[in-house]
């Protein structure tokens, strides 16, 4: 599955488990609550997935990355107790309380919250001297002796053998007591999830184009080449950075991110050529709706690729716009959504005119951006566009949206 489809999955999980009856007992028990382990490559957005559905379900959230701790840290230290039996004193030895649990009774003072998600990250790449205590946490969902909260689910994450020498395998006891997910890299989920969280446009726009380079792992004679989902989403960060303080970006900071020479490259030049087209096409005049007739000339002989960036440069600029609206609640009866309203009729206009009264792919793309982005489809929820209603039913059609997508990508 996807991390989407895992998403869905393990938050259905969690509202089953937290479900209570009219006592107010689990109608689940604790000990039929099977811990999720989620089993993926690194870097496809677990730890992203946790943060969005503890925050939907209104619970706590506490994640470690196991490979980070110590079986002292994890299990916690040793100490004696005195303990009486049959009238003879006896020295045991006890733990004391394991930091991840406490992190979770002090988030549960912290917060108010008494229910949430315990998330243990790279739970199968642990050191042998932890790893009876990994075994021992999914089987008994305990560190030590301290058992995990009621009303704490255990969702735990790790990597295939094939991206880190130090997995170690699972034996059928434990996997008997964990429900086992599979996820893959899927460039379309994580798509949705890039426009959403307002990942660069240039991004967005080369990896419609070159859907190979979203998710690679390599290995040649220099080591390994890698780009990851994460690496495209940090380096977003970057770019918006750079650009907003004025900061030129170079192939070398590229590589930083992209761990495969020949990916960092090829997107180092789109990224030269997407900023080219920005000043080329006049983004600011098309929102204002002053177009001047050589863009279309232009447009009309132009590859696809240049005529995708230029979608995505537009949805870039009524990002910022419908940003500020969307955080000051500022929808209705203002200067700046009239102004928000005519600036998409322009778009809507321009589409139509250079791409063939919108009947093909860059509309499709111009649409799923508009519906991706939270802000804008708040916005368009309060002022209806009659254009965007009707493309959007338009390529509501799987079938149809299926074939576009892939002549974007052939």
């Amino acid at each position: 599955m996807n991390i989407a489809q895992a998403k869905e999955e393990i938050k259905h999980s969690v509202e089953a488990y937290l479900k209570k009856d009219a006592k107010g007992n689990y109608r689940i028990p604790v000990i039929r609550q099977r811990p999720i382990l989620m089993m993926g490559p690194p870097g496809i957005g677990k730890t992203q997935i946790m943060e969005q559905i503890a925050e939907e379900c209104g619970i706590g959230l506490v994640a470690y990355t196991i490979t980070h701790h110590t079986r002292q840290s994890a299990v916690g230290l040793p100490m004696i107790e005195h303990m009486n039996y049959e009238g003879q004193q006896f020295a045991v030895t006890e733990y004391t309380m394991s930091e991840i649990i406490a992190g979770i009774y002090r988030l549960m003072k912290e917060t108010g919250k008494r229910e949430g998600i315990l998330f243990i990250d790279e739970i199968n790449c642990v050191s042998e001297t932890l790893t009876p205590a990994m075994l021992q946490f999914l089987q008994c969902k305990t560190f030590g002796n301290q058992p995990i909260p009621a009303g704490w689910i255990i969702v735990a994450a790790g990597n295939p053998p094939e991206y880190n020498k130090s997995v170690r395998e699972f034996d059928l006891v434990t996997l008997d007591r964990v429900r086992y997910l599979t996820i893959e890299a899927d460039l379309e989920a994580w798509m949705n999830y890039a426009a959403d969280q307002h990942v660069h446009g240039v991004i967005l726009s080369y990896l419609k184009l070159r859907p190979k380079n979203f998710y690679r792992i390599r290995a040649d004679v220099d080591g390994q080449r890698f780009v990851t989902a994460r690496g495209w989403e940090d380096l977003s960060a970057l770019l918006l950075a750079y650009e907003e303080i004025g900061v030129n970006v170079t192939e070398e900071m590229i590589g930083e991110y992209l761990r495969d020479p020949q990916i960092a490259e090829d997107f180092y030049a789109y990224y030269e050529l997407y900023r080219k087209y920005q000043d080329d096409y006049g983004i600011p005049e098309i929102l204002q709706g002053h177009v001047e007739k050589a863009v279309y000339a232009r447009l009309l002989q132009a590859q696809l690729d240049e005529r995708i960036a230029v979608v995505y440069l537009i949805l870039d600029a009524l990002k910022e716009p419908l940003t500020a609206l969307y955080e000051t609640k500022n929808f209705v009866g203002s200067a700046e959504s009239d102004r928000m309203a005519q600036e998409l009729e322009n778009v809507f206009d321009f589409m139509e005119d250079a791409f063939l009264d919108g009947d093909g792919q860059e509309m499709l793309i111009f649409i799923m951006g508009l519906t991706m982005c939270k802000e804008a489809a708040v916005f368009l929820a309060i002022h209806p566009l009659e254009r965007y209603r009707k493309y959007n039913e338009q390529y509501l059609s799987d079938q149809r949206r299926t074939k576009l997508l892939q002549e974007i990508h052939s």
